[in-house]
Formats: C-alpha cells, sequence, structure tokens
C-alpha cells in the first residue's frame, strides 16, 4: 500500500483541504472515497483503507474544514461563514473528481460515517448518478422540532457570542445522555465503542472529540434539515445501491429507531437496492469496534457485489 498526504483548494474560496490517498500494490478495481465524522481525522481510518488496498481498491477521503489537517486560522470545529453545509459537501466532489481523473475507468463508491453519513447522504442528493453506491455508516434523523428549536438556540447563541465560539451548551445539549445506557461507563465517550483502547486514544488525541463551535452545529443543522427535502431527495437515483451499517446500542442513531426512519425515507423514494445491517451489541464506531473485522468484511463484500 503506497499513501499519499495532498492539498487542495476549498470551496469555501480560502482555505486548503488536507487529502490522503491510499493505492493497493496491485491493480486496482475500484475506487472508496471516505467521509469522516465529526471531531475526528482520517488517520483513523488508515486501517480500513489498508484492509480495502489489501483487497484492491484505491481509497482516498479529505480532512473537513476544521479537522485534522484541513485546520488553519480558524478554530477546530468551525468550517465556513458562507453556507458551510454547501461547502463541506463540495470538497467532497472536488476530491471524487480529482481521484476519479487519475482512475478514468475505475467505479466510484463512497462511504460515510457520522456526521460523514450526513454529508454523504447530501452528496448523493447533488451528485449521486455520478457514484456506483455508497455505504452509509453511523447515521442520524433528528427529529424535524428538535432542528426547530437549534435555529433559534444557535441564532441567539451567534448573536451574543460569535459563530467561531466553542460552544460547551449545544455539545452539552447534543451529547450528554449518550452514555445513558452503559451502567459502567469510565469516560465521557464510552458511547464510541466498547474497545477501551480506542476511546483512550481517542480522548488524548487533540484532534478528537473537540469542541464544535457555533458554526459548527450549525453546519449539522442545516445538512440535516436538507435531508427532509423531498425535492432534494428525489434527485437520487432510484436504482442507486446503499448499505445501512449500525450498531444496536448507538446513541446517534437512536439504537436503530433513528436508521430505520432513512432507510424507510428511501424505500418510500423508491430506491430498492437497500442493505439494512445492524450489529446488535455495536456502538457507533463500528470501524473501531471489538468485531471490526467483521464489519470491514461485510462492506468488502458489498463493494464487490456492486462493482
Amino acid at each position: 500500500m503506497k499513501r499519499t498526504d495532498f492539498k487542495f483548494d476549498s470551496r469555501d474560496g480560502k482555505s486548503k483541504i488536507h487529502g490522503v490517498k491510499w493505492e493497493p500494490d496491485t491493480e486496482p478495481k475500484a475506487v472508496v472515497i471516505l467521509v469522516h465524522g465529526m471531531a475526528e481525522h482520517l488517520n483513523r481510518y488508515e486501517a480500513f483503507a489498508k484492509f480495502l488496498c489489501d483487497n484492491g481498491f484505491v481509497v482516498a477521503g479529505n480532512e473537513h474544514l476544521g479537522h485534522g489537517g484541513s485546520v488553519g486560522e480558524n478554530p477546530k470545529g468551525y468550517f465556513c461563514h458562507r453556507d458551510p453545509a454547501t461547502v463541506v459537501v463540495r470538497d467532497v466532489h472536488r476530491l471524487k473528481k480529482t481521484i476519479q481523473s487519475e482512475y478514468p475507468t475505475l467505479p466510484v463508491f463512497i462511504f460515510g460515517h457520522s456526521m460523514g453519513s450526513l454529508i454523504t447522504r447530501n452528496y448523493l442528493t447533488r451528485y449521486g448518478t455520478g457514484v456506483k453506491g455508497a455505504v452509509i455508516s453511523g447515521t442520524l434523523m433528528t427529529p424535524k422540532a428538535l432542528l426547530g428549536v437549534m435555529k433559534v438556540l444557535i441564532a441567539v447563541l451567534t448573536f451574543f457570542q460569535g459563530e467561531k465560539h466553542p460552544s460547551v451548551l449545544l455539545n452539552t445539549l447534543a451529547f450528554s445522555a449518550y452514555n445513558k445506557r452503559i451502567p459502567d461507563a469510565k469516560t465521557p465517550f464510552d458511547w464510541l465503542t466498547r474497545d477501551e483502547d480506542i476511546v483512550n486514544k481517542y480522548i488524548s488525541d487533540l484532534y478528537c472529540g473537540f469542541l464544535f463551535t457555533v458554526n459548527g452545529f450549525e453546519t449539522l443543522r442545516e445538512l440535516s434539515k436538507r435531508l427532509y427535502d423531498k425535492s432534494l431527495l428525489e434527485k437520487i437515483p432510484k436504482d442507486f445501491p446503499v448499505m445501512f451499517i449500525y450498531g444496536g446500542e448507538d446513541p446517534t442513531g437512536e439504537y436503530g429507531a433513528g436508521v430505520k426512519r432513512v432507510i424507510d425515507q428511501y424505500r418510500e423514494l423508491g430506491i430498492k437496492d437497500i442493505t439494512d445491517k445492524c450489529y446488535p451489541e455495536d456502538r457507533h464506531e463500528l470501524l473501531n469496534e471489538l468485531n471490526k473485522e467483521q464489519v470491514m468484511q461485510d462492506v468488502l463484500e458489498w463493494f464487490e457485489g456492486h462493482i
């Protein structure tokens, strides 16, 4: 496997985005674009990228604005001032086009986790005709009423604190209940995975688990709101294949209930090639769970079955 780190211009017109490409030592058969989650970075996907490379896939990802190597002069967890919910999607598309230009004959898949799943689901409403299929990991469907409350609260906080202010209040409202089904929780992040080593590494990593800014939470709210817009959702091709993977003990997806609502939404749109894969004992980060080898194998087989 060969790893290449590179930079490209963000669609915000100001920033540089850090990208990573992993290439197999053998002739590749497809491309997978990784879309990472909130308050993390691409190095956490290295093992997954290696696994896919070992099986003949080119893998590439970009670190979103405010994350990892894409953190510039603004604080971590801040995207950009103007329409960040569109910018993050278009940054992924710019990466996809860059990699596709190097491998023009290969099919391209997309894998989005958590916040990255929201970006990916928005991506499909814009650019779904250009990818072969998608794996949606650890996704969520925030209730409309809560999005309305968030809009008001974020507007007030933006007025009094500014959009670049790291928000303890919003973070508490979003995540304080996530450990409620873990009676022996040792850290605020035990909901991520049952693997304690992974949790401890996450906590000690300066580029993981940081507070999102008010702007960051507004970006999440807008990404989520757009996923209720039927005029946008109707643009996803009806023959588009999608695999949903999620943990039965993942609070982000309401322990499966929120994911089921997304799956039902896709079925109502007329999308028929849907794979629904729940890992009953797993928490949020399936690629970092105790059974991660099985998860990776399941995803690999799905990719290979749709080339």
